[in-house]
């Protein structure tokens, strides 16, 4: 499952590079080059803590 969190974190650096240098992007509202980063972010996040949640049996 390392994968999976390598690519979790990778988006997640993706977006906060983003984030940094974007002035149009907030926590409720992104630009149209920061909704997919975010996008992608939410769906590894999602899916990494998934796998967690499976793997301890606590869905």
């Amino acid at each position: 499952m390392a994968d999976l969190f390598t690519r979790y974190m990778a988006a997640s650096d993706a977006w906060r590079a983003h984030l940094l240098r974007c002035s149009t992007c907030t926590a409720e509202e992104r630009c149209p080059d920061g909704a997919p980063l975010w996008e992608r972010l939410v769906r590894f996040q999602d899916a990494y803590l998934t796998h967690l949640r499976n793997k301890r049996g606590t869905s």
